[in-house]
């Protein structure tokens, strides 16, 4: 049987047989977990002249293109020329891009109901990152928040954001942490940028973060943290109070849940050291009663070799991922 850790109690799941326990820990992966899905590797092509970079989310716009955050080449777009946000079409080409020279460290994505852009940028150089910057549909910059170049804890700072996720109502939420010695907690922002609130700190407790990664929505409204260096998804009401903690999705580094309530969590670095009983790859599965149901493995037998890190979902259920050592893919229903 399967289990889902609920407020600190271990409470059955309904889909995966024979998990076993050792250690405290849920080993999901000890079950024959089916892979549904055919991959595409190299569907989305680099625009000619470039390189694969480092990558770490994806998103989809209202016309099904991808989007994808690239890291002009490397491991960082400081004094590069290139447009480090890319959006894919259908065939894999890029059909559009934007923020070429404004980024440091271009981490997450969102893209909104209006179709506007999010981007975090999670280092400071040269006065520049520090930042989650708003682009309308058109490129154009609408909204920042954080203070250029400057890192900190305050209202108007940020060190390290992660991640950023749009409200049904247009709040704004930020997973502000990431390398060592950076912020570990969640800000609010309301829809015109003003503070509302931030809540978490460095640890292993409720409420507490190591790296919160990545940020989603379920129908409910409850927001999703990817907890990534404590191998867990932790669960709140958009005012902070937790609800739930799950380790059985492995160590997220990206998540997407649909409009079914069915979750993707991308785990790009799950090993026998930082997380034993887990291996890389897309865990899928269903929020109602926390079961994970099938699993992507991630292509690269090297146990040195980072998986996926961001991922998303069409209208026709194609899954996409794309991470630092693996391109945006397509995966296509059997």
């Amino acid at each position: 049987m399967s289990y889902v850790v609920r407020m600190g109690v271990v409470a059955l799941g309904a889909f995966v047989v024979m998990a076993a326990v050792s250690g405290g820990r849920v080993d999901a992966q000890s079950a024959a977990l089916p892979n549904p899905y055919q991959s595409i590797l190299d569907w989305a092509k680099i625009p000619q002249g470039r390189t694969w970079g480092q990558m770490a989310a994806l998103d989809i716009d209202s016309h099904g293109n991808i989007w994808a955050v690239e890291r002009c080449g490397g491991i960082t777009c400081n004094g590069r020329p290139e447009a480090p946000v890319l959006a894919f079409g259908p065939s894999g080409d890029v059909v559009k891009s934007l923020g070429a020279g404004m980024f440091v460290f271009p981490h997450g994505i969102a893209i909104d109901d209006d179709d506007n852009v999010w981007i975090t940028d999670g280092r400071a150089a040269d006065g520049k990152g520090q930042q989650v910057i708003k682009f309308g549909p058109g490129g154009e910059v609408l909204m920042r928040l954080g203070t250029a170049g400057v890192a900190g804890e305050g209202p108007d700072t940020l060190n390290g954001p992660s991640d950023v996720a749009i409200a049904p109502n247009g709040d704004i939420f930020v997973g502000d942490g990431h390398d060592a010695g950076t912020n570990a907690r969640v800000v609010k922002f309301a829809k015109d940028g003003t503070f509302i609130k931030a809540w978490g700190e460095k640890g292993v407790g409720p409420g507490q973060f190591a790296t919160p990664h990545s940020l989603a929505f379920d129908s409910r409204g409850r927001l999703f943290v990817g907890d990534r260096e404590n191998n867990r998804i932790q669960i709140f009401t958009q005012d902070g109070m937790f609800l739930e903690e799950w380790t059985q999705f492995g160590r997220p580094s990206g998540m997407w849940i649909d409009g079914d309530d069915v979750i993707y969590v991308a785990d790009s670095q799950s090993d026998m050291t930082r997380n034993p009983g887990f291996t890389r790859g897309l865990r899928i599965g269903r929020i109602r009663d926390g079961s994970v149901t099938a699993f992507i493995p991630h292509p690269n037998a090297d146990p040195a070799s980072p998986a996926a890190e961001g991922v998303v979902i069409d209208a026709a259920r194609n899954v996409y991922t794309a991470g630092n050592d693996e391109p945006v893919a397509k995966h296509v229903p059997r």
